[in-house]
């Protein structure tokens, strides 16, 4: 395969013009941290759908021969980063990918985006959540949200009132479907987030973040993409969980103080500077190249 000394990541998710989410987040936030970000997208938007009106244009059918192309290449990436996906063929057509080029130093992160709130998505049917399944055991790593994580490991779920140990309960729960390293991001706990952090060696951990304004669009794609940047950069993954939330608290707080509206997601674009200025990210990129 051909190999590149920069690394490089293969990024499969939607890609919106406006709005600040998808594919338009991952590759600007992972070419901070000195990552070759390849896109693979699965449909064409816009804007997102937060808006009251949009322009969309569905990729599937352009997937495979996209993806045939870099198989001719014979192309090799050092992580494989997957997000939203409209459809079960997608899914499929995502997973027949990471069987192609994954290689053996390859990492897979697999943000299995399905519903948030207790809800699911309009897109997200039962066959899809049934797929998605398939894929997150084919990761090294997975990034759900509590929604996601209970629709993953058959729980209920509930708005409040999470005890620690079903929190590890049901990480370590995700991290017996495959993959070694899992986090269950952003539950609510009064005024706090909670992140809770599976680690390969068997230790799970709970951090936590003061919330620092409205929940808004994007900011799960910023979550991770960080996330699985510093899985390809060597990083202890509790590390890169910790700078994720801290990177999306800083780009919620400043969206908030230049008064941004929600549906426009976060300026992440003021702060990138912080992102590729951070002393361990340098370390790590260090002698790539030389």
């Amino acid at each position: 395969m051909e190999k590149c000394n920069q690394k490089t990541i293969a990024a499969v998710n939607d890609l919106s013009g406006y709005g600040r989410c998808a594919l338009t987040v991952s590759l600007p936030v992972l070419s901070s941290m000195g990552i070759q970000c390849c896109p693979v997208p699965t449909s064409i938007l816009s804007n997102h759908t937060g808006f009251p009106t949009w322009f969309f244009d569905d990729y599937t059918e352009k997937m495979e021969p996209y993806l045939g192309k870099w198989k001719e290449l014979n192309l090799a990436f050092d992580g494989i980063l997957t997000g939203f996906f409209g459809s079960v063929r997608q899914i499929r057509i995502a997973a027949d990918m990471i069987r192609d080029f994954k290689g053996q130093d390859t990492k897979v992160i697999v943000d299995p985006i399905m519903g948030d709130h207790g809800k699911t998505y309009a897109t997200c049917t039962p066959q899809l959540c049934r797929e998605m399944e398939k894929l997150v055991r084919l990761a090294q790593a997975v990034t759900p949200n509590v929604t996601e994580g209970c629709i993953l490991t058959g729980r209920e779920y509930k708005a409040e009132g999470w005890e620690e140990e079903e929190l590890e309960k049901m990480a370590i729960e995700l991290q017996k479907m495959g993959p070694s390293h899992v986090v269950i991001t952003g539950v609510e706990k009064g005024d706090r987030l909670i992140n809770v952090v599976a680690e390969p060696d068997g230790r799970v951990s709970l951090q936590q973040n003061k919330k620092a304004g409205q929940g808004r669009p994007g900011t799960g794609d910023i979550f991770s993409s960080i996330v699985a940047g510093s899985l390809i950069l060597g990083r202890e993954f509790s590390w890169g969980v910790g700078l994720a939330a801290d990177f999306v608290s800083r780009c919620i707080q400043k969206s908030e103080e230049l008064d941004i509206p929600v549906r426009n997601g976060v300026c992440f674009e003021l702060l990138l500077g912080d992102l590729s200025g951070r002393q361990e990210i340098r370390r790590c990129l260090q002698g790539i190249g030389k």
